[in-house]
């Protein structure tokens, strides 16, 4: 009975999000919570004390990722508004006229650097109709869009799947650095495969074969920088990777290299290369300040994450409430136990750098005040939704974590370890794609499912970081046959009732992807990590 009351919440959570009428993400993970606080007060009989000190830690801990999607929507929004991304459009539209080209550098490298500052669905809404508007068919475009953003995704948003997604499991900084130093590998070797997967969704071997050598200078400027900078840290190797990426490859398909040559119909006077400047100066700004606030061996970094005291007071039975000299807001002590939560206003990628670059650079852009107030009303609109979703998905995992080794996570994990045993390598990146098919996100699929890798390595003896490295890959990889995403691209593209085919056709990477992690798991992470 404690197995499936453990596991039914979880499965009650697939159907409700797969079915013909299904619910969205916003909606059954709130219900889904509701269920595992039922089953923990009725069956489990926990104290309602511990169950809402829980709660309220939750509601605290939401405000990370809630406030880094705020300000992706918000940098987004902005270069929509300021015209920034249609200055981009044409610029990367005009490069060069083969196809493959205009794929590479708008569906991989342009979707790559977009996929790590924004995340959450971004990269294929803002890739897809440019290359439509190239000329190049919707359905196909939708598949080959989705198909290209998985390397980067898990980290993408600046990192927020792997440090967030991971963040109630209390990991140490070094253990999420090797999560990340792994899963990185994993994606670069299947970046091998996958980008080409993609591209035969719109152009033929043929057309591959004889840009070859692009294809693969534009795919290891991404991940060779990406591979680099996750061994040393884990919030910006696909935003940094993807940047100089982009860069790599625009120079590279305008000298021709590695391309057939095809007849030229571009516009040279699309666009100016001062206008390219000032639209790339936004994005430019948020990698600067991102990289001086996350090196050590800067001071800002110090500044920003201080845990002096400034100031505290006792808020009754809830707990005490303290702020430290770099706005650090903690509740200790919830409701007299040992559950704590806190925010890191400044070091929490929100406020700086989103915020405060779309604040310095709308003057340049003669965003008047009332534009600018109407771009940040729209953001905080657009986050209603993810927050419901994230708030159902963080309350659910933090009461199925309570209760130590008689927890809901762990006699879950306990039944999948004694069903593969030492094999669990081979399924677990499919779990976390299951995790994001249904909820549309890596960072939700790994709150949901990370306790339950976590638990089921810990007891079939497995590497921890291997198996939630394999987790949050399987969470990028799921991006491919989301639903959320399909009907996302699906709608921007304006394509009707098509879901089903889609599918049909991503569903073949995903799983080829997977199988390319189980082999990881046992061949390639072994020569390069103690597991």
């Amino acid at each position: 009975m404690a197995l499936f009351l453990s596991i039914f919440p979880i499965i009650l959570l697939i159907y409700l999000m797969v079915k013909r009428n299904a619910l969205p993400s916003y909606v059954a993970l709130p219900w889904i919570a509701a269920v595992v606080l039922i089953v923990q007060l009725i069956f489990f009989e926990t104290d309602i004390t511990t169950i809402s000190a829980n709660i309220v830690s939750a509601l605290i801990s939401v405000q990370t990722p809630i406030t880094v999607i705020f300000g992706a929507i918000l940098f987004n929004r902005f270069s929509e508004k300021s015209g920034v991304t249609n200055t981009l459009r044409k610029w990367l539209g005009n490069i060069n006229a083969n196809p493959v080209a205009q794929l590479m550098i708008i569906g991989w490298a342009f979707a790559f650097m977009i996929e790590g500052a924004s995340g959450f669905g971004t990269p294929a809404a803002i890739a897809a109709p440019i290359l439509v508007g190239l000329g190049f068919p919707a359905l196909r475009v939708a598949m080959l869009t989705l198909v290209m953003n998985s390397v980067p995704v898990s980290f993408g948003a600046v990192g927020t799947p792997t440090w967030f997604g991971f963040g109630p499991l209390n990991l140490s900084d070094a253990q999420i650095l090797e999560i990340g130093s792994m899963t990185a590998l994993v994606h670069t070797i299947a970046a091998l495969v996958i980008p080409i997967m993609a591209l035969r969704m719109i152009v033929s071997w043929q057309e591959i074969r004889k840009n070859i050598v692009f294809i693969y200078i534009s795919v290891f400027a991404c991940v060779v920088p990406y591979l680099l900078i996750a061994q040393v840290n884990y919030e910006f190797p696909s935003l940094v990777g993807g940047a100089i990426g982009l860069l790599i490859s625009v120079f590279v398909a305008n000298k021709g290299i590695g391309l057939a040559k095809v007849e030229n119909n571009l516009d040279d006077n699309a666009v100016s290369k001062a206008e390219v400047m000032k639209a790339l100066l936004p994005t430019g700004m948020l990698i600067f300040i991102l990289i001086i606030t996350r090196i050590k061996q800067l001071p800002f970094k110090a500044m920003l994450t201080s845990s002096t005291e400034w100031f505290s007071v006792q808020l009754g039975s809830l707990g005490h409430f303290e702020v430290s000299q770099s706005l650090i807001l903690s509740l200790k002590s919830i409701f007299g136990s040992s559950i704590g939560a806190s925010y890191k206003a400044l070091y929490v990628p929100a406020f700086i750098p989103f915020i405060i670059t779309v604040l310095l650079v709308a003057p340049l852009f003669a965003m008047s005040f009332g534009k600018t107030k109407t771009v940040f009303a729209d953001s905080l609109k657009q986050t209603r939704n993810p927050f419901l979703a994230l708030v159902g998905a963080l309350i659910m995992v933090k009461l199925m974590l309570v209760g130590g080794d008689g927890s809901m996570v762990k006699i879950i994990g306990k039944s999948f370890a004694e069903a593969t045993g030492e094999y669990w390598t081979i399924f677990a990146s499919f779990l976390g794609a299951v995790g994001s098919f249904f909820s549309g996100s890596n960072t939700v699929s790994n709150l949901t499912f990370g306790s339950v890798q976590l638990s089921t390595a810990e007891l079939t003896g497995l590497s921890a970081t291997l198996v939630l490295a394999l987790q949050s890959v399987g969470g990028a990889m799921g991006n491919m046959v989301c639903i959320n995403n399909i009907i996302a691209v699906s709608s921007v593209l304006n394509i009707d009732k098509q879901e089903g085919v889609i599918i049909k056709k991503t569903i073949v990477p995903m799983v080829v992807y997977g199988i390319i992690a189980a082999l990881c798991a046992s061949f390639v992470i072994p020569l390069f990590f103690n597991v």
